[in-house]
């Protein structure tokens, strides 16, 4: 069976090479240098697969892949461009985009792709199922990345949002689970219900249950009045339950009541109340391993672990460093009225060969401790203060000129946090918990002491149960 494929792009030394390099004796390919040549041929030819750059005029990739999927719902569109925007990856995905062509991994990607997409191209038509997608206003994103890694990411947000699946968020600290969380409800058919977070490690265990589920009046002591709980508060949307791996057996068991029968009850309560809710859990935990150790249900986790979206640390996507640095400057500029505040290319250089072990959130910290001390509008390297040199990574030149050791700053790090009765930092947290154990290994409570910690807290850092 002969299948065709429509390639629209304003370049035509690339519409050359697309039509030498997959047209074959089973595929014929069109080609239109203008949006408007090109969604004439779509009406005359209709294509098995439709190739679109998205910066066309006098309209963009983004409207006509819309027309195309007014006319035939079914129809398979790749978007195309170099580097392409984050919103654009996200709108193209949602709108119901086979996939987005990065241009700069040419050519690389491009025959995999359109064989994946011929493939499913014929089975929707046998199939003849696919509804149409249903616009919606998305807004400004607020995820940022063009590393692959990320452009994955903002992939699975577009498909996600089109299904009820729960989702699992998985993550270092600081990578920006709970950003993914609201982009997934902003894309999502709740995205006028309430979004509501909760963060299962902040809460004490005997308050988590009837913070997520209300509690009748004299339940238990201090209940004084009803409570009506995040549950019955979130009908109708998503609730984001953040560190998950944190929330005790038995609350994990009603959690579970809800996702299989969409029913709960207050604490110290009999009446069955029925909610519509969509869970979108996250964790820094391996859930895995604390299934195998009975600290967390299996069956709640295979609810949960329905769609998994992995954000990758911000070492393992260094070029996504200055556009994430960019744009925290130009928010702080705009907070601050001051418009002439700006990175260096040092300053740039800089982050790009540190190790953020705190991840996106160091990284917005950091700029904002610069913006504040910095003399002038122009951030340099030396106006970062990157952790006083702790964790570069082997190739930066941080190995080289750093002023301070490793077992240095460590200690001065926590030489500060004893002194001035200082919680640590999220990022270093366990390095200093490491470094206040060295004086007597054993002796945990005395650790403990020195940063200000309660022992339980002190071993969580550690990793301990």
């Amino acid at each position: 069976m002969s299948q065709s494929i429509l390639i629209i792009d304003p370049e035509t030394d690339f519409l050359e090479w697309a039509e030498r390099h997959l047209a074959t004796p089973e595929v014929k390919v069109l080609t239109a240098s203008t949006a408007e040549d090109g969604l004439k041929k779509f009406a005359a030819d209709r294509p098995d697969l439709v190739i679109t750059e998205f910066h066309l005029k006098p309209i963009n990739g983004i409207e006509v892949l819309k027309r195309i999927r007014q006319t035939d719902p079914n129809a398979m569109v790749v978007l195309s461009t170099s580097f392409p925007p984050t919103n654009a990856v996200i709108e193209a995905m949602k709108l119901g985009a086979f996939d987005f062509l990065r241009k700069e991994t040419l050519p690389f990607d491009i025959r995999p792709l359109v064989e994946g997409a011929l493939k499913s191209s014929e089975a929707q038509r046998i199939l003849d199922s696919a509804p149409a997608e249903t616009n919606f206003d998305l807004g400004d994103s607020v995820m940022i990345g063009r590393s692959q890694a990320m452009q994955s990411v903002f992939k699975i947000i577009g498909r996600v949002s089109r299904s009820e699946a729960s989702v699992m968020i998985t993550g270092e600290s600081g990578c920006g689970k709970e950003v993914v969380a609201r982009a997934i409800q902003r894309y999502s058919l709740r995205s006028n219900k309430p979004f509501v977070a909760i963060n299962c490690a902040a809460i004490p265990e005997s308050l988590l249950e009837s913070e997520l589920f209300g509690h009748e009046k004299g339940s238990f002591t201090g209940a004084t009045s009803l409570r009506v709980g995040r549950f019955e508060q979130c009908d109708g949307g998503t609730l984001f339950l953040d560190e998950i791996g944190e929330m005790p057996l038995h609350v994990q068991t009603k959690i579970l009541r809800v996702l299989q029968e969409g029913e709960f009850s207050r604490v110290g309560g009999n009446e069955t109340l029925k909610t519509d809710v969509r869970i979108i859990a996250a964790t820094n935990r391996n859930l895995e391993k604390e299934v195998e150790i009975g600290r967390f249900r299996e069956d709640l986790f295979y609810r949960l672990n329905i769609i998994r979206v992995h954000l990758p640390p911000l070492r393992e996507r260094p070029e996504d460093i200055p556009l994430l640095a960019r744009f925290f400057v130009d928010r702080l500029a705009k907070k601050r009225h001051n418009p002439r505040l700006r990175l260096a290319e040092d300053a740039y250089a800089l982050m790009e060969s540190y190790n953020w072990p705190g991840n996106v959130r160091e990284l917005e910290n950091t700029l904002q401790r610069a913006a504040v001390l910095a003399n002038t509008d122009v951030l340099t390297a030396r106006d970062i203060p990157l952790g006083l040199g702790i964790a570069p990574r082997p190739d930066s030149p941080l190995n080289q000129s750093s002023p301070l050791t490793h077992d240095a700053a460590i200690q001065f790090l926590l030489d500060a946090a004893t002194s001035l009765q200082l919680p640590p930092l999220p990022w270093i947290e366990k390095l200093l918990a490491e470094a206040a154990l060295r004086p007597d290994p054993q002796d945990l409570n005395a650790a403990a002491r020195r940063l200000h910690l309660k022992p339980a807290a002190f071993r969580k850092l550690l990793g301990e149960s």
